[in-house]
């Protein structure tokens, strides 16, 4: 399933690559996109919303949605 996130924290392109692994980490089939400009990360995965979003806020970054 296709999610979406508004992610705020990202400053940089090691910020974008940390917020991937933090999600790959639970799933590492997880399809990542990330929008830097516009806070936006475009997961497709099938693991719950909630344990993605737990994920990108344990690596520091803020989930909006």
């Amino acid at each position: 399933m296709n999610q979406t996130f508004t992610v705020t924290g990202m400053t940089c392109g090691h910020c974008e690559k940390a917020v991937t692994k933090a999600i790959t980490r639970i799933d590492p089939q997880a399809q990542v996109q990330i929008d830097r400009p516009a806070n936006k990360v475009q997961v497709e995965t099938e693991k719950p919303r909630q344990d993605i979003a737990k994920a990108i806020t344990e690596e520091g970054y803020q989930v909006q949605d």
